[in-house]
């Protein structure tokens, strides 16, 4: 039954009369009262008010959609940058190095939410050393050139501080017998000064979508720069 001036209440029609904007604040009421008018002008009428305010109506669609990604995205940097300085204060806890770096695979890793992380360091020493056994399953002892080899797959290509990569398995020289358990990882080359061979971090994750090579890497760049001077002081 369609609705005429005459089975309106005065109350309504003054509520309406009073507050014009509850109709225009409501898109559905309003694309109902412009579909209702371009009925009644008939089909061989060309409203072009009415196409110009669906093309306006598409444009606010889109603006809506960017502004919600917008907002999206910056809570997203917001939450990563609160997680990795959370990981560096409890990082530079320790005042021992073992210490240091068994909360480098324990609570650091937790709060960065990945399932693995180790220390590759090229050294003459091998894993089987004393010393870096106690170290437990952080620490990784490779030779020369390991770790140029392991960025570059042997492509030779340039390396980047920061590579984010998806894997079929890790390798099993820095993860072990959990090497086919990872599916992503953060790998984070390290400067100890001159005079010294690199290192590398590794963070690993079973999430193929945790580490793309589309992500941005300044928040993973700079967590290197702090863990390269907090290893300083225990390679000094």
């Amino acid at each position: 039954m369609s609705i005429t001036p005459e089975t309106i209440t005065d109350t309504l029609r003054e509520e309406i009369i009073s507050r014009p904007d509850m109709i225009l604040d409501d898109r559905d009421l309003m694309q109902a009262l412009i579909a209702a008018n371009e009925r009644s002008m008939g089909g061989n009428i060309v409203d072009l008010r009415g196409i110009a305010m669906e093309r306006l109506e598409s444009r606010l669609d889109r603006l809506e959609d960017t502004h919600r990604s917008v907002i999206a995205a910056a809570y997203e940097n917001l939450a990563g940058t609160n997680q990795i300085h959370r990981a560096i204060l409890r990082m530079l806890d320790p005042i021992a190095f073992e210490p240091f770096l068994q909360d480098l695979g324990g609570e650091v890793a937790d709060i960065l939410r990945v399932d693995m992380v180790r220390l590759v360091l090229e050294s003459a020493q091998n894993d089987s050393d004393p010393a870096i056994r106690r170290l437990g399953d952080v620490l990784s002892v490779a030779e020369p050139g390991f770790i140029e080899e392991h960025l570059s797959g042997g492509s030779g290509a340039p390396q980047r501080q920061v590579t984010l990569r998806q894997l079929h398995e890790g390798d099993a020289r820095i993860y072990g017998d959990k090497a086919g358990w990872m599916r992503s990882e953060a790998c984070l080359k390290l400067d100890f000064g001159a005079g010294r061979l690199p290192g590398l971090l590794v963070m690993g994750s079973e999430d193929p979508h945790m580490f793309t090579p589309q992500q941005g890497t300044d928040l993973l760049a700079f967590f290197a720069g702090v863990f390269e001077r907090a290893m300083r002081r225990w390679l000094s």
